[in-house]
């Protein structure tokens, strides 16, 4: 076999093949099989593939596909065999490639831990933040759907958030669950209160509409409404009972206070037109006794005195119309009674026979009051007093 060389290596007469290293020479196999040529050929392709495998290492570590610890372990398995590779090639090269990419590797892997120790922080940190609002909810909240609503989205966001290590996340965990558990029991505690408020509410409203229920068909109408407005506003005092029940109470208190009102309203709206007939009736009446002719006052007076029973007997009138008419029917009484003691003093005391009517006028009158002092009506005995004093008035001292 002829001697063989290259740049990077040689295959002697005996067939042995060696590298040149910055050491000197190293035999790295032997070539038997023929042509020197194609045996320092296999081993230089026996370089190539090592240098290809170093660059797919370390074209994977920089694109990120390539694990930088996985990296870095194949890379220091690579230069460790470089001292008995066999392959023919600038191996100082691919060893200054393997220490640089085992350092790059290096690199990454603290960057990576870095990466990992702030995500694990930052989900710790998240974590310890659900945990917090949970605590603040267990605490103060009572927007009692939303607060659970809100803790039940807590455990689907809790779910989401990876990285933190198992120790701190049992522990976080423990937190949230211990606060889960205090809002339910804080919660339970006030539905359980309410439950109670609203029985006693129910029992107290029960009470209030078999009140008004037993109102509903009072006349009494003045103390009956007060009654009723009195049930009002302890109905507006007391609390809620539950949704339904409170509904279904109103509407019999509701429908009792309905009930008594129309009646009321449509005997007032009766009572009103009776009034204003009886209104109408005493103005007619007044009417007559303003225009009386005074030529001959005896008959006026006892025309006056005629219109003035008419006048009593005429049924009530509205209230506010009593006084006016009272006005207008003693003004009639004045100017007759202007016009006869004009005519009395017209004639003598002693002979004049209209001095003995006034007299009988007044003992009628007197009798009317006996009778109503009798009656006891205090309203008839002020109508026969007032009658009386006007009639008295007549009469000289």
């Amino acid at each position: 076999m002829a001697r063989m060389t290259s740049e990077w290596g040689r295959i002697d007469e005996a067939g042995t093949v060696y590298v040149k290293t910055a050491d000197g020479e190293r035999a790295v196999g032997s070539w038997q099989a023929g042509d020197a040529d194609a045996g320092l050929a296999y081993y230089v392709r026996r370089f190539a593939d090592l240098e290809t495998e170093v660059d797919l290492l370390a074209n994977r570590l920089e694109s990120g596909a390539g694990d930088a610890k996985s990296t870095k372990s194949q890379a220091m398995t690579l230069h460790a065999s470089l001292p008995t590779v066999a392959a023919v090639g600038d191996l100082a090269r691919i060893d200054a490639r393997l220490v640089e990419l085992i350092t790059t590797a290096d690199a990454k892997m603290q960057l990576q831990a870095e990466q990992r120790a702030a995500a694990r922080a930052e989900a710790t940190a998240k974590k310890e933040a659900l945990a917090a609002e949970a605590e603040q909810i267990a605490e103060k909240s009572t927007q009692w759907k939303a607060a659970g609503d809100r803790l039940r989205a807590i455990v689907d966001e809790w779910k989401q958030i990876k990285g933190v290590d198992r120790k701190t996340d049992d522990a976080l965990w423990k937190r949230f669950a211990a606060a889960r558990d205090a809002f339910g029991k804080r919660r339970g505690g006030h539905f359980a209160a309410l439950d109670t408020e609203r029985e006693a509410a129910r029992a107290t409203k029960e009470q209030l509409v078999a009140q008004a229920e037993a109102l509903s068909d009072s006349e009494d109408w003045r103390d009956t409404a007060n009654a009723l407005k009195s049930l009002m506003a302890q109905w507006k005092s007391a609390p809620r009972a539950n949704r339904n029940v409170e509904d279904a109470l109103w509407k019999r208190f509701r429908a009792a206070q309905d009930s008594f009102f129309e009646r009321r309203s449509s005997v007032f709206a009766a009572r009103d037109a009776e009034q204003g007939e009886h209104l109408r009736a005493k103005e007619a009446i007044l009417e007559q006794a303003a225009a009386l002719d005074l030529s001959d006052p005896r008959k006026a007076q006892i025309e006056l005195h005629d219109l003035q029973e008419r006048f009593d007997a005429v049924g009530h009138v509205p209230r506010e119309a009593i006084q006016r008419l009272q006005s207008r029917m003693r003004a009639a009484e004045k100017r007759v009674s202007d016009a006869l003691e004009t005519e009395w003093r017209r004639g003598s005391v002693e002979t004049n026979p209209f001095l003995t009517q006034l007299k009988a006028r007044l003992a009628e009158a007197e009798a009317k009051l006996a009778r109503a002092q009798a009656a006891g009506d205090p309203a008839r005995v002020a109508k026969a007093q007032a009658e009386v004093d006007q009639r008295r008035s007549l009469i000289p001292d």
